[in-house]
């Protein structure tokens, strides 16, 4: 197993001395980012697609081994709630393919408020490009069902395990030959950290479900205080004690 560990996002004022040297401008954050991380989940695209040369860019400035994840347009989630999902699911991938070979998976990260609809998912999941990988964060306790995990099972989509205040928010699925992880907010001191235990628990979840040749990738969105940049660090270390193979952090 490849255990790909980063953040979401890497533009945050407050990791300056954490993860950023003082001498760094914050135009070179990227270049820095990726001498401690082998992957990021770049979350603003949720807020504003990028363009297609934005992604070029980025492709650009990261190193060949390097791992971009995307989530989704909020267009495509929020805005449009999976209907019609053709047209934003082409653009989004015609900008993020600008990526080339450092694409990643791509997140949906579903609005809490929509209820389940697996014609509505499995429509959307089938408009991706054929081998795409698509990770699916459903919010809404209807979609805890066996329908829903056919639907992800039979389109190859990951089920994204989430946590919040150092629980799972999700089932524990398997739908895919690769994971999706995403730590929200921990409950450790100090406010949003994780423990150590929590950490290692969550290594202890992965490893019970993901066979040695097979890659889950696990994002930290708890930015305040650096706090994901220093959790990333205590789980990579977990994990690397079970013989993992992990991505490089700081």
């Amino acid at each position: 197993m490849t255990l790909f560990v980063g953040t979401s996002g890497w533009q945050y004022r407050d990791w300056r001395d954490v993860l950023y040297p003082p001498d760094v401008p914050m135009r070179r954050w990227l270049e820095e980012y990726t001498t401690h991380f082998a992957t990021v989940e770049i979350n603003n695209a949720f807020y504003r697609l990028p363009t297609r040369e934005n992604f070029e860019a980025w492709r650009d400035r990261v190193p060949g081994d390097f791992v971009v994840a995307v989530k989704a347009s909020r267009y495509l989630t929020h805005i449009k709630r999976l209907r019609d999902p053709e047209e934003p699911v082409n653009r989004l991938m015609s900008h993020a393919e600008g990526l080339g070979a450092r694409l990643g998976p791509v997140l949906l990260q579903l609005p809490p408020t929509l209820r389940a609809d697996t014609g509505l998912l499995d429509a959307c999941l089938a408009c991706f490009p054929s081998g795409t990988r698509v990770a699916v964060e459903p919010r809404h306790d209807s979609w805890w069902t066996a329908e829903v995990r056919e639907v992800l099972q039979a389109r190859g989509a990951a089920l994204c395990w989430a946590d919040a205040e150092s629980r799972p928010v999700t089932p524990l699925w398997r739908t895919a030959d690769w994971g999706y992880v995403r730590f929200h907010e921990g409950r450790a001191r100090r406010w949003p950290h994780y423990g150590r235990q929590a950490l290692r628990t969550w290594v202890g979840r992965i490893t019970d479900t993901w066979a040695r040749d097979e890659d889950v990738y696990a994002y930290f969105n708890n930015d305040p205080y650096g706090a994901a940049v220093e959790d990333a660090v205590t789980f990579a270390r977990a994990a690397r004690t079970t013989d993992l193979t992990v991505t490089r952090t700081p």
